[in-house]
Formats: structure tokens, sequence, C-alpha cells
């Protein structure tokens, strides 16, 4: 009788439904200590119409996290995040300005502005071998200094056009925000990219071992590149709902957005490293961030405690998570 045994393949993107990651267990775990923490705060808290509100404001964060999520995978982390949206957002209400036809193409024209950021960013890092992180500063600094030109250095006079205004307030079903589907719908086509399709095993490949998956045949350059200019259109993207949200665009409208990104991808036990990670995760961490975000709201935190809470939140999970050996 023989002693082999053989061996199932093991993909390289996880499974939801195999196992659950012990820092989203701990992501899901934290969610309900927060939502008892704040119905000490308010009775209001445990409500369902503001726990709908509170999913609402998580739906932007949502769809920005997203792009940071696909690049983290890569090993890379894209830093124009702030300006990205801000640039969706201006822009697209900028358009909003040339009559008819503008309002029709706004959405799109910020989307096509944040694209051309991240496709900045992926030649970059793909092609001209530059650290993720120092492209991305740069990137952001021009598209800061572009923005400021084009505005004179005031806030922009433009208005959100309606349907930037009804994709971020409306509701195209009873009871359920507009945001919150739209969330939905990103969410579920990138966990169908990264799981089921040679774009999402390459992706994780790369995080894995930038060197063996170009050996074993993927394009590596070119998924790098697609990446980045993902991060770049759904920031932008989320800056056109900011923009509905508020009705206009605003210089910093971006800049509280960088770092709850990244620590809701991290929350989620996307490992920072690149490599490993599961979009339920990232859909964890984001509403915990948010929840956060509300709790420190109500006890009144100033914005200095906030950044050092998230930066706390990612030095500790990359610590914990980021250098596992299941990640190398």
């Amino acid at each position: 009788m023989s002693n082999v045994t053989r061996e199932e393949p093991v993909s390289s993107s996880p499974k939801i439904a195999r196992r659950l990651d012990p820092a989203i267990a701990t992501a899901f775990g934290c969610i309900i200590l927060l939502l008892i923490i704040g119905s000490f705060y308010s009775t209001s808290f445990l409500s369902p119409q503001y726990l709908l509100q509170q999913l609402k404001v998580a739906s932007f964060l949502g769809v920005i996290a997203t792009g940071m999520m696909i690049v983290i995978l890569l090993g890379q982390i894209d830093l124009s995040v702030p300006w990205s949206i801000a640039v969706g957002g201006m822009m697209a209400c900028a358009a909003a300005a040339y009559g008819p036809a503008g309002e029709v193409l706004a959405i799109p024209f910020g989307i096509v502005c944040g694209m051309a950021i991240g496709l900045a960013n992926g030649i970059g890092v793909a092609y001209l071998r530059i650290p993720s992180m120092i492209i991305t500063l740069a990137t952001n600094a021009v598209a800061q200094g572009l923005m400021v030109l084009y505005t004179g250095g005031f806030s922009p006079q433009d208005s959100a056009t309606f349907a930037m205004r009804y994709l971020a307030t409306g509701f195209l079903l009873p009871a359920i925000p507009n945001a919150v589907l739209i969330w939905a719908v990103i969410g579920s086509g990138t966990v169908f990219a990264l799981t089921r399709t040679t774009f999402g095993r390459s992706v994780y490949g790369i995080g894995n071992r930038e060197s063996a998956a170009y050996l074993s045949g993927i394009n590596t350059r070119r998924i790098v590149l697609i990446a980045f200019i993902a991060s770049g259109a759904l920031s932008a993207f989320g800056g056109a709902l900011l923009a509905g949200y508020a009705s206009k665009a605003a210089q910093s409208m971006g800049d509280a957005y960088l770092l709850p990104s990244i620590a809701a991808v991290v929350l989620g036990g996307t490992s920072i490293l690149g490599g490993r990670g599961s979009y339920l995760g990232t859909v964890a961490g984001v509403i915990l961030i948010t929840l956060l975000q509300s709790i420190l709201s109500v006890m009144q935190m100033p914005e200095a405690g906030r950044q050092i809470i998230y930066g706390t939140v990612i030095i500790a999970m990359l610590l914990l998570y980021g250098r596992s050996p299941a990640n190398r």
C-alpha cells in the first residue's frame, strides 16, 4: 500500500469561505465593541437610522480604500490619494459648468483625471522603478500645485451636478442609500477580479514575490500599471461622490482620507508587505474606522489625536500581521 499522499493545489488568492482570518475576526470583534461603547455615549447609536447613516459615510471611504487595497496587495503604497480625491471632485464640478454636455461628462471626466494620476504613478513604479512612496508623493504634490493654479488659491465656485448629488445622497432602493449600493457593486467587482481572474492571481503573485511572478510569465509591469490606474480612478470617483455629498468640491477634501484608507486595509488583515489579504477584511476595516471616527467625534477628539490613533493602528497591525511567515 503506497504511503504517498496527494496534495491539493493551494490558490494564491484566498477564498472567503475557506476560513476566517484572525485579523478579520478581530476587526469584527472591535466593531461590536465600538457599538457597545458608543451606546453608552448616545442612546441612538444603535438605532437603524444611525447605523445606516454610518454605513453611508463608510461607503465613501470604502470606494477609496478599494483602490488602496489593490496597490497594497502588490506590496506598494499610494500616497497620492488625497489629491487624487480632490482632483476627481474638483474636475467633476468644473466640467459641470460647461452646460448640459459638461454635466453628463462630469463624473467620467473626474475619473479620467484620477486615472491620469494613477497612470503617472504606475509608469514611475513599473517602468522607471521609482519607489512607490516617492513617486506617489511627487504626483500628489504636482496635483496639488495644478489645482491651486486652477483655482487661484481659492475654493472652486463650481457646484456638483444633480447626478453627483443623487449618487451620493439619493435612494434608488427604499431605505438603502445609493452610496452603499455603489460600494457594494464596486466591492463585488473587486472580489471577482481578485479571486476569479488572471489579474487577481497576478496581483497576489507579485505581492508574494515579484521576481518569481515575472519568471512564471506574468507581465508584472502591466499589472502594476493597471493597479495604480485603478487606485487613481477609484480615488477620483470617491472624490466625485464626496463633492456630491457636500454639493461642492474643496481643495482639502481628500486630506482626511489617506491614513484612514491605509488603516482600513491593514486593519482587515491585508499585509502591508503585499501578497495576502481579502476584501472582506477591508470592508470590516472600513466599518471599524468609520465607527471609530464617529465615537472620536462624539468624544470631541481633536484631529491630531485621530491621526495619532490611525498611525498607531497601522504600526500595530504591521507588527502583528505584516511579517507573518505565511506572507512570504
